[in-house]
């Protein structure tokens, strides 16, 4: 029997269901020497607290998340609450020398962001934040093609996420559900939300993002507040389009809806540099597409007769991840991204090796993202300050 891992999960979401499900399956598919134990389940709502708990085989439930934090028999926090609470449990957790995983957005703002950097950095604690489409194995194949040369100097990067679920003007804003289209809880809409998951996947493919110009709009002004019943000012961003420019010199598009009739989670990208190209979709996961115009074994243009866009089905045991699934040509899905950040952030516990994305490299997504809203509002190019 391997070291306990007992985890304390704050929050009980689609996020937090996410998160459990890793935690249920870690031992069974990747061999780590710690053992997960579900310890305790925290909401403020008693029954959803003890049904959560229940059903996820948590051994106690709590509705005061600083019993959790201070308890001496956990030792994980797991933030899955909205964004506005983020600081004050993580700083709290740190604090009494628990490790943190987060949820993305590490914070509403930067300026909330930087004292949980500090925090987790003074205390010494692990901490991990939930980026998990770094995590999709056909990501992860990309990102090793880069870094073999396969693609050479990067030009462009181009990525989206669009959805298309708050288009009617009569859903509201606020409370458990929609908290998302409320700025105070929020801070921010589909930048915050949905392009913070592609500006983390483009700097790591692609290295920082120094300056951004960005165009956003809140498409219904006004929505129903489910907390005071009052109808209220929408503060956040529906839509978001930016470009960038990459410290590399290449530059980029980004664009995020949550109008895009017919859309529920489209996240693709491409990446174009002299000696290839690389294209992936969510709704395709288990394929990454390769154009090779450059063998990189012969440094030799490819055959024009043969040259074209390869797909590659990512399902080989050489694949990243995939040697603990299936046999090849049999596919994973996207409760398995969060499982293998899982195994990452368990594996670097043992071997010393800090896993990333941390709090210090998510405030460097943060500082992109609030540079975003900035160049929104103002319609200029914002320098975003991350570290080169």
């Amino acid at each position: 029997m391997g070291k306990q891992l007992r985890i304390g999960m704050i929050g009980y979401g689609f996020m937090g269901r996410a998160h459990s499900n890793a935690y249920k399956r870690l031992n069974d598919f990747f061999p780590v020497e710690h053992r997960i134990v579900l310890q305790v389940a925290c909401a403020r709502n008693e029954e959803k607290a003890r049904a959560f708990a229940s059903n996820w085989g948590y051994q106690r439930f709590e509705t005061d998340w600083r019993k959790v934090v201070e308890a001496p028999d956990v030792d994980v926090i797991d933030i899955c609450t909205p964004n506005d609470t983020h600081q004050e449990i993580a700083i709290a957790a740190a604090r009494a020398g628990k490790m943190i995983l987060c949820e993305k957005p590490l914070a509403r703002t930067v300026a909330e962001a930087q004292p949980m950097v500090d925090a987790v950095e003074q205390s010494g604690v692990p901490n991990m934040v939930w980026f998990n489409y770094r995590r999709v194995p056909a990501i992860s194949l990309a990102k090793q093609l880069i870094d073999e040369g396969r693609i050479g100097r990067p030009f462009h990067y181009r990525s989206n996420f669009l959805q298309d679920w708050t288009i009617a003007p009569d859903v509201p804003q606020g409370g458990a559900a929609l908290w998302r289209l409320d700025v105070q809880a929020a801070g921010s809409g589909v930048t915050g939300d949905l392009l913070a998951h592609n500006i983390d996947t483009a700097m790591w493919l692609n290295g920082p993002i120094t300056r951004v110009v960005a165009k956003t709009e809140t498409f219904v002004k006004e929505r129903m507040h489910q907390l005071t019943g009052k109808v209220e000012p929408v503060g956040i961003d529906d839509a978001c389009a930016f470009l960038a420019e990459f410290a590399n010199g290449s530059i980029g598009v980004f664009e995020s809806t949550r109008y895009a009739r017919g859309h529920k989670a489209l996240k693709t990208l491409e990446m174009n540099g002299a000696d290839g190209s690389l294209s992936f979709n969510l709704e395709e996961c288990e394929y990454l597409d390769f154009f090779e115009y450059t063998q990189k074994e012969t440094g030799k243009s490819t055959e024009s007769h043969v040259r074209g866009w390869r797909r590659i089905h990512v399902t080989n045991g050489e694949h990243p991840y995939m040697n603990r699934y299936w046999v090849p040509g049999l596919v994973i899905g996207y409760e398995h991204t969060f499982l293998n950040a899982l195994a990452d952030f368990v594996a670097g516990l043992e071997s010393g090796v800090k896993v990333q994305p941390d709090f210090r490299n998510a405030l460097q997504t943060q500082r992109v993202c609030e540079a975003v809203i900035q160049s929104g509002r103002t319609g200029a190019w914002v320098a975003t300050g991350v570290e080169a």
